[in-house]
């Protein structure tokens, strides 16, 4: 049918390369005109492509005279000039493709073209690799290409200070590996001036090896972790102040489930702590833990809200009444129960921020990347990322000869036979590189090679820089190099002297990997730009992949033909079955990384809300009109709350809605019950928020305009980033435990996405109460200073435990105070113990 489709159609590959074949002759034109340039000329090029950017031409009219000279460049800078296939790979990638192109085909090369192309509009381009060894050796020998035509270039390397890495990302090209672009997005969301930020608006990204980037690695989360903020200590000392407080201390509103301190309750607390004001912004933790410690103790009830389990908290479904394993309240109010229970707080680490390297690449305006193999995954990227797939073909006809799989029955008996292939291939002088899926297999091999006296290097991907030199001599006369499938990736195999003669570099591949471009990307070191070379798989009815899919009906076949130990089946029937079952494993890995981005798109979706409104907060001069909006809703859902349609005003709860706003956003005296009696609804609304706006009012006019706007700030990015990291805490805990779900019958996706919206809207309301509550209790300092909410020192990234950093306590009790928690010792006696 496919065959039949193509006959009508044609080929979409073969179609797109016939368009670009005809732009290649175009450029080809240009060279004669260009060749006679002098150096300065030619760097005057890239002035005179800006200017007509400038006056209305885009990327694609400038595209031919742009790749002519970036062409011309390279042979005067490196001494290389781009193949005609390479033209074609360069335009691929402006388009937002993937390239395809073999090994050796010079795809580091082809990267200039559209990179130079897409810098001149000075948003500023990535070139993303796999490794940091890669992205040194690539900035440093392309990069003379884009200094040469006056373009400047810098390199993101992990542990750069903050404005080494500003430098870098100002530059227009700059290279880095994926994990720490995604990194470096992350920390510029959690910093708190605009001008800690590293990152310019993500434009375009030209992302080399990205089979390896965009699909093997797209199961792993980038992660910044870092100690929980909140000492443990904390939890247990409020859980004792709170334990000793009376009725007139707080006011409990039963509909809001919340609880807030009265005055002489505010006064007690402030006398437990040894503090003059509780709502000082230096006291936000002793207050948040107070909150929650009260919340814990009045609203949360033992075996309606939650249980008891084996030492931990497992929260109650309030509708269901089933139990919702994995599930933790957030904002510390989960710690204060633990504490209320007298449990050990879990409170070790938390998770700060994270983004699936699908979502991060997903939100450049324009994409593209290379490799020796992508067809095989070609749907995977069309649908995650909206990628076609170009396959570029080779400047010389690829000569190299793959020849059929050869299975043993044991895998001894296989790895002797590589031996002996080995031994073989020596004597005659011809070099073998060895591929293994494991290490452990790469030093089995060694060790027998080792007895044979055959001399031999191991690679296994640990050590980029050191595995480039030993690959790149891996075609040299009667070598033998053992290396694990990735070590080395991204370096050319040049042919010795005599080397062809003797039927170029040999690739033993020892077994077969569950990814079909794995196993080709192997094969793909020999034979490249036209030299000669071979490939062979030695496989074992033994092996992970064999054992997966059907070995025993072989093995029962070898049995009954009565094949020993050391013969082997050599068959094109028996490599299609094992290719067929990698495709199956192939589609399991897909519907693997296709789960994992599902449940990163729900928090995906609120990142990029807090990203967004939080970059407003920091790019600002005045966010009056934001903070203002975050405060009317708590009027809004206050009087909704106790004014409900089904009862009569008379019935309406008023002195609940005063209890509230004086806990919330008012001093006591300021709003009474009478002023709101006998009014509608909407007017008791309208009279709180035109209330609260002349009393916010008052005190912009009683602090200075200029000092509330920074005020303003100092809070609300303390608010969004304290609730925001909590909010993520509990959503990982979530995550974690939602499988569990699918034992009571429903779809744990679906359940995530709703509980994740709940939280998400329950963290927004968090926010917007606590917003209220400092912005117009707080006492003002006079040295404002926006603080993050945890220190840069104290995070570490992918999921590693956070350096360990003294505990030092933001409140600084005194270790001879008495403890605040009433036992009349020492604090260092007891809970500083």
């Amino acid at each position: 049918m496919l065959g039949l489709v193509k006959k009508i159609f044609g080929d979409s590959n073969e179609r797109e390369l016939k368009r670009m074949w005809k732009a290649v002759e175009y450029i080809n034109s240009l060279e004669p005109s260009i060749e006679p340039l002098s150096d300065e000329q030619l760097r005057g090029k890239t002035v005179e492509f800006r200017e007509r950017l400038e006056k209305g031409e885009d990327l694609d009219d400038l595209l031919p005279e742009a790749f002519a000279v970036v062409r011309e460049a390279s042979k005067r800078v490196l001494g290389k000039r781009h193949y005609d296939v390479q033209l074609i790979g360069g335009m691929t990638l402006h388009e937002g493709k993937i390239a395809e192109m073999r090994t050796g085909e010079g795809k580091t090369l082809v990267g200039t073209l559209p990179v130079y192309l897409n810098a001149l509009l000075g948003k500023g381009v990535h070139v993303v690799t796999v490794n940091d060894y890669l992205a040194q050796r690539d900035s440093g020998e392309m990069g003379k290409i884009y200094e040469f035509l006056g373009m400047t270039v810098g390199v993101n390397l992990p542990n750069l200070s903050h404005d080494a890495k500003q430098q870098a990302y100002a530059c227009d090209v700059t290279y880095g590996t994926n994990n720490e672009f995604g990194f470096d997005y992350l920390r510029d969301n959690m910093v708190v001036y605009k001008e800690q930020m590293v990152q310019r608006p993500l434009y375009y990204a030209v992302i080399d090896e990205v089979d390896s980037i965009l699909v093997d690695e797209a199961r792993t989360p980038l992660i910044i972790s870092g100690q929980a903020a909140k000492s443990t200590d904390l939890y247990y000392i409020a859980d004792q102040v709170v334990s000793r407080l009376e009725e007139e201390d707080f006011t409990v509103d039963e509909k809001l489930r919340s609880v807030a301190l009265t005055e002489p309750g505010v006064a007690k607390v402030e006398r437990a702590f040894g503090i003059e004001n509780l709502f000082d912004h230096d006291h936000v933790q002793i207050n948040h833990h107070v909150q929650q410690a009260l919340k814990a103790h009045i609203i949360m009830r033992r075996d309606v809200d939650y249980v008891v389990h084996e030492g931990e908290i497992v929260i109650v479904d309030e509708f269901t009444g089933r139990l919702m394993t994995g599930r933790r309240y957030s904002e510390g109010l989960h710690q204060a129960i633990e504490a209320k229970e007298k449990l050990q707080v879990q409170n070790e680490s938390m998770t700060l921020a994270t983004i699936t390297l699908q979502n991060y690449f997903r939100m450049y305006r324009k994409l593209s990347g290379m490799t020796g193999t992508a067809k095989t995954e070609e749907e995977e990227l069309k649908k995650i990322y909206n990628l076609d797939v170009i396959v570029v073909p080779t400047n010389k006809p690829m000569i190299r000869k793959d020849m059929p799989d050869v299975v043993y029955k044991s895998v001894a008996s296989k790895f002797r036979a590589v031996v002996n292939e080995i031994v073989e291939k020596h004597k005659n002088n011809q070099p073998v590189l060895v591929g293994t899926v494991s290490i452990e297999n790469s030093e089995r091999l060694s060790e027998m090679l080792k007895k044979k006296g055959i001399p031999h290097k191991v690679l296994n991907a640990k050590y980029h820089a050191e595995e480039a030199e030993i690959v790149a001599r891996a075609g040299q006369p009667g070598s033998v190099t053992i290396a694990t499938n990735m070590a080395g990736r991204g370096t050319d195999i040049t042919l010795g002297d005599g080397v062809a003669e003797v039927g170029g570099l040999h690739i033993i591949g020892t077994e077969r990997h569950e990814s079909r471009r794995i196993d080709n990307q192997l094969r793909g070191r020999a034979g490249r730009q036209g030299d000669p070379g071979s490939s062979q798989f030695y496989l074992s009815l033994e092996d992970e992949l064999m054992r997966r899919f059907g070995a025993e009906n072989i093995m029962g076949m070898m049995d009954r033909l009565g094949f020993e130990e050391d013969q082997p089946i050599e068959s094109k029937l028996i490599s299609k079955a094992i290719e067929s079952a990698q495709k199956r494993v192939e589609g399991n890995n897909f519907d693997v990384r296709k789960v994992v981005l599902q449940y990163d798109d729900v928090m995906n979706q609120q990142r990029e809300i807090i990203y967004k409104q939080r970059r407003e907060v920091i790019e600002s001069e005045n966010i009056r009109d934001i903070v203002l909006g975050m405060m009317m809703p708590v009027i809004d859902r206050v009087v909704e709350a106790h004014c409900p349609a089904d009862l009569v005003p008379e019935e309406w709860d008023l002195q609940a809605i005063v209890d509230y706003a004086n806990g919330t956003f008012l001093h006591e005296g300021q709003l009474s019950k009478d002023e709101l009696w006998g009014k509608e609804k909407e007017e008791i609304v309208e009279y709180m928020k035109d209330l609260l706006k002349r009393l916010y009012e008052e005190r912009e006019e009683q602090i200075g305009p200029e000092f509330m706007r920074e005020f303003e700030k100092v809070v609300v990015l303390r608010a969004v980033d304290s609730k925001w990291m909590d909010h993520i805490d509990a959503m990982d805990q979530l995550r974690q435990g939602i499988h569990l779900r699918a034992y009571g019958g429903t779809d744990p996706l679906r359940e995530y996405q709703f509980e994740g919206f709940e939280m998400f809207n329950e963290m927004i309301q968090s926010i917007q109460e606590e917003v209220s509550t400092y912005i117009m209790k707080a006492h003002v300092e006079t040295n404002l200073v926006r603080e993050a909410v945890v220190d840069e020192h104290e995070m570490a990234t992918n999921g590693e435990p956070a350096p360990k950093q003294p505990a030092v306590s933001e409140d600084r009790i005194g270790r001879n105070d008495l403890c605040p928690c009433g036992s009349g010792k020492k604090y260092k006696q007891c809970h500083g113990a």
